[in-house]
């Protein structure tokens, strides 16, 4: 365990971050390395990381914030300050360490000398609160085995995040699926175990948060295809397509074309109930419950919209010439409310 080193990034994640910091401390032994690293917070995230005796790095917000550079800056740290470090846990500021993640994360990594990542079932903290929430938790719920991609919260052999520099910075969302894409070629291999790993908080209660999350998941998509898709795998290519599809083109084509079809055209949006059907087949072969099942499949299409808005987003901003900023679905903290209770 003297091996391993914590990357926690965060801001502004108030209760949720004091939840995260001290389920590692409770978990791992006793100078255990674990350093937070903080983009600019306001509502006094650094002064509770430091009174729990966390290291600290606050990021210079003058040059645009990612979370694939805050977590870079927290590897960095660990790398020059505690050289001897095998693995790394990288864990978001929203989530909490689920008891008996690491002895098994890391029995997994000393057996499989072949991967670079380790990563488990991320368990959304309050499925109930909210159909956003029962979402998340659902899309949490991947295949176990040998996988593509990861999310945020992973142990990593060192060694190989070092191989491949890291995280892209320039990526505001889709950075680990990007740096697993990058692993593999290096001939590193990802795989997810049937074990619990974290829990989140998703803090999702409105439709409109669940959508700008979705804006950034068809940014995040976009930005794949346009770095690999030309890769053996055409990855992220398949996603985009469907994202400008169902999207854009079909009801662009559905409603357009009415008065030359004479209404014909709008038969086109039949196709969205057989992609409803398809989804729902494959969440409940998966093992989903009919309702969970029902939901998913209809969220899941829907999504379609937001997600082709965030591909061309991409393509606009790259166009432009402008650096991509944050899109962020999270509601701000109860900054005073908080700052009392630290």
């Amino acid at each position: 365990m003297n091996s391993i080193g914590v990357v926690a990034i965060g801001r502004n994640e108030g209760e949720r971050l004091i939840r995260c910091l001290n389920s590692l401390i409770a978990q791992l032994p006793a100078g255990t390395p674990i350093v937070y690293v903080d983009s600019g917070s306001t509502d006094g995230s650094v002064a509770a990381a430091q009174a729990l005796g966390v290291q600290v790095v606050e990021l210079d917000m003058t040059i645009p914030f990612t979370m694939a550079r805050g977590r870079n800056a927290g590897f960095r740290y660990l790398i020059e300050h505690c050289p001897e470090i095998q693995y790394v846990q990288f864990i978001d500021g929203d989530c909490e360490l689920i008891e008996g993640w690491i002895e098994q994360a890391v029995s997994f990594l000393d057996s499989n000398p072949q991967l670079a990542i380790v990563t488990g079932r991320r368990i959304e903290r309050y499925p109930e609160a909210s159909i956003y929430n029962l979402l998340a938790d659902l899309e949490w719920n991947t295949p176990v085995g040998e996988a593509t991609e990861c999310g945020g919260d992973i142990l990593a052999r060192a060694s190989a995040i070092r191989e491949v520099n890291g995280y892209n910075e320039s990526l505001i969302a889709g950075e680990e699926p990007d740096m697993c894409m990058r692993l593999r070629q290096k001939g590193w291999k990802i795989w997810r175990i049937d074990v619990k790993m974290t829990l989140h908080d998703a803090a999702m209660t409105r439709f409109s948060q669940w959508w700008k999350r979705s804006v950034r998941g068809g940014w995040a998509a976009a930005a794949g295809a346009a770095m690999h898709g030309r890769s053996p795998e055409k990855f992220r290519v398949r996603e985009c397509r469907s994202g400008w599809l169902w999207g854009a083109i079909v009801p662009s084509l559905a409603i357009g074309l009415v008065p030359i079809t004479q209404g014909f055209s709008l038969m086109l949006l039949l196709g969205y109930p057989y992609q409803m059907w398809r989804i729902y087949r494959y969440r409940r072969n998966f093992g989903d419950q009919p309702a969970a099942a029902r939901i998913y499949s209809r969220f899941c299409v829907l999504s379609k919209f937001p997600q082709a808005i965030g591909q061309f987003k991409y393509w606009l901003q790259r166009w432009q010439g402008k650096q991509a900023t944050l899109i962020e679905y999270k509601a701000a903290p109860q900054v005073a409310k908080y700052q009392a209770e630290v």
